[in-house]
């Protein structure tokens, strides 16, 4: 069936505590793509966020995001008072997040709302702590990752936020009785980030069931490599290319594309694939189960990967010496459906540079993949809708790209806009963009996504990462009042003329007629976007 669905990161919902999170505004965009007739949500990685304020970069697997708990949610809880909130400086801009101020105020919230979840657990005299009942089964549903991630974070503050690499060599090497009298000795710190983790799970499935109820799924992502700095990469021993003094042999990136010249240096270490084969990718099989209890449906970044990865030398400075291995396959996929007992509702990120075995492995697994529109113009032709099969997911840009106003204003060529002018057979360019989105919404692939920053029409102030690059990615914020009802009767209407979902709410003739100018307005509150000087 014909679908559609909105990109829109967690992080990038408005509100207060500044950054987006599970509170009051995430439930009112679920009422805004359930207006808006989509059926999907795609939000970036749930995981605590790591270099460069990447959710790609993660210190754990499986952990969510602390910063995505809902204070005003723990004020109900009677875990925090409303000046709690107010009384810290969160950024100015509402915009942007601002990720050192976020850290600075958030932990500190947090702590006291983990010191009063204590004292209200405890017995009538403070003698004894009962910790409620789901709690411990919490705690216990999760003890293959939760025990270990929480050590690992109480590692992180005892040792000033260095790298478990340069821990004492007791705990770098994880000898049993080291880590048992270190966790004795930090047992609140560790019992707080188990606390962040149950609230974390408690806001998110009450968050998602919503969603579910409303009819809209979670489209959520899985980065494909683990952070070297990392719990798992700590816990994770032989999982990893290692040297024999244990240190990585090799590390993640690829090679130059269309993002970079010298390719991407993301420095994650590479699997040890042939140790994956021995345990039946166990490792694996406990991530996908715990991506599905997250989301409904999981888009695998970089599944060229499981292909053939490009392994760099660890210490290079450039991707370019890297060298192209192979990956396990289907082999992988196999274990993981037989582990869990059926097909997985998997989206593969089918992009980058492409062999003939990277294909095959999509088409044997059955997975769409994607399609970006931006990169048909000049010279992709494969994402040109004319090329498309039902069974792949479009877009007219991902996360990694600039959004369509910005690419047409400033990034595109005038080879590549002449073009798409044919193509979309232009009478104006001020008709490009709702050209462009009708162009994704109009393909023949069975689900279209659009990024939020696009239906609202901005700019290149609200590009989310933009890759080979540190600093300012992930920060983009939607200012509160932008997703309107009439916004929602616009995108309902588009997608009901492709047959992606059902009959729009009444609209009124003069709207519908109008539909297509309504985007701009929702850019004004944003600030209007000026032309900028215009760069390739």
């Amino acid at each position: 069936m014909r679908q559609c669905g909105i990109l829109m990161p967690v992080s990038s919902l408005p509100g207060p505590g500044g950054i987006g999170c599970f509170g009051k505004q995430a439930y009112a965009f679920v009422d805004f793509l359930s207006r808006a007739g989509q059926q999907l949500w795609q939000i970036l990685p749930l995981s605590p966020t790591g270099y460069g304020d990447s959710p790609y970069q993660s210190c754990s697997a499986f952990a969510g995001n602390p910063y995505f708990i809902d204070l005003e949610t723990l004020v109900d809880q009677g875990l925090l008072e409303s000046t709690d909130i107010t009384k810290w400086d969160w950024g100015e801009d509402a915009a942007r997040v601002d990720y050192g101020k976020v850290y600075n105020s958030r932990f500190v919230v947090l702590r006291k709302a983990y010191k009063t979840f204590l004292e209200k657990c405890r017995g009538v005299h403070g003698m004894e702590q009962y910790l409620p009942d789901d709690w411990y089964a919490f705690t216990l549903k999760n003890e293959c990752w939760l025990p270990d991630y929480a050590l690992y974070m109480a590692g992180k503050k005892a040792f000033n936020m260095q790298s478990w690499q340069q821990w004492p060599e007791e705990l770098r090497d994880r000898q049993p009785e080291a880590l048992n009298e270190f966790a004795k000795e930090n047992a609140d710190e560790v019992g707080f980030w188990t606390f962040l983790q149950y609230e974390f799970d408690q806001q998110w499935s009450a968050l998602k069931q919503y969603a579910n109820q409303k009819g809209v799924r979670i489209l959520g992502d899985m980065p494909i490599y683990a952070a070297a700095d990392s719990a798992d990469a700590w816990t994770g021993g032989k999982l990893f290319e290692r040297n024999a003094d244990g240190s990585f042999a090799r590390v993640a990136g690829c090679p130059p594309d269309f993002f970079s010249a010298t390719g991407q240096l993301w420095g994650n270490p590479v699997y040890d694939w042939e140790y994956h084969r021995q345990t039946g990718f166990a490792w694996w099989v406990q991530r996908m189960r715990r991506c599905l209890e997250l989301y409904d449906t999981v888009r695998i970044d970089h599944f060229r990967g499981f292909d053939t990865y490009w392994a760099i030398p660890a210490g290079s400075e450039t991707a370019i010496n890297g060298k192209w291995e192979k990956g396990p396959g289907m082999e992988l996929f196999r274990a993981m459906e037989a582990a869990i007992g059926h097909a997985l509702p998997i989206v593969a990120e089918d992009l980058g540079e492409l062999f003939d075995s990277v294909r095959e492995l999509l088409q044997e697994s059955g997975y769409p993949g994607m399609k970006v529109l931006q990169f048909g113009f000049g010279g992709g032709y494969e994402f040109l809708p004319y090329n498309y099969t039902r069974n792949t997911v479009v877009y007219p840009g991902t996360h990694d790209n600039t959004t369509l106003t910005d690419w047409w204003e400033n990034v595109a060529t005038e080879q590549e806009k002449d073009f798409a002018r044919r193509y979309l057979n232009l009478k104006s360019d001020e008709d490009a963009v709702p050209a462009l989105l009708d162009a994704v919404l109009s393909s023949v692939s069975d689900t279209a996504i659009v990024p939020m920053f696009d239906w609202l029409g901005l700019g290149g102030e609200a590009r989310l990462n933009c890759p080979g690059s540190t600093g300012g990615n992930w920060s983009w914020r939607m200012l509160d009042g932008a997703a309107t009802d009439a916004l929602a009767d616009t995108i309902r209407s588009r997608c009901w003329v492709y047959g992606r979902t059902t009959a729009p709410i009444e609209v009124p003739q003069t709207k519908v007629a109008t539909e297509e100018k309504q985007v701009q307005p929702q850019a004004e509150k944003h600030g209007k976007n000026k032309k900028k000087k215009k760069h390739r």
